[in-house]
């Protein structure tokens, strides 16, 4: 015997379609973590708040135009959040 036959590429090739379309599906369905969606906005407050040139608030923390933050969670210095 020196080669494949057509029906045994068939199998491989399906099977093969079978994994990488239920790994697509997993993957599809991954979610970012709450928290960071949480920290997103805190960055997006900030961003606007310098941009903006006008205060903003975003989950209990207020941005001022400087780029400073005032609240709980985040270096009151450079406006990131902590990781707590």
């Amino acid at each position: 015997m020196r080669g494949a036959t057509l029906l045994e590429l068939l199998v491989v090739l399906t099977v093969l379609g079978l994994v990488l379309g239920v790994t697509g599906l997993a993957i599809g369905s991954l979610k970012a973590p709450r928290e960071a969606e949480q920290i997103r906005a805190l960055k997006r407050a900030r961003a606007e708040a310098i941009r903006s040139g006008l205060p903003r608030t975003a989950n209990g923390v207020l941005f001022l135009p400087d780029g400073r933050a005032i609240g709980p969670h985040v270096d009151p210095l450079t406006g990131i959040p902590d990781a707590k």
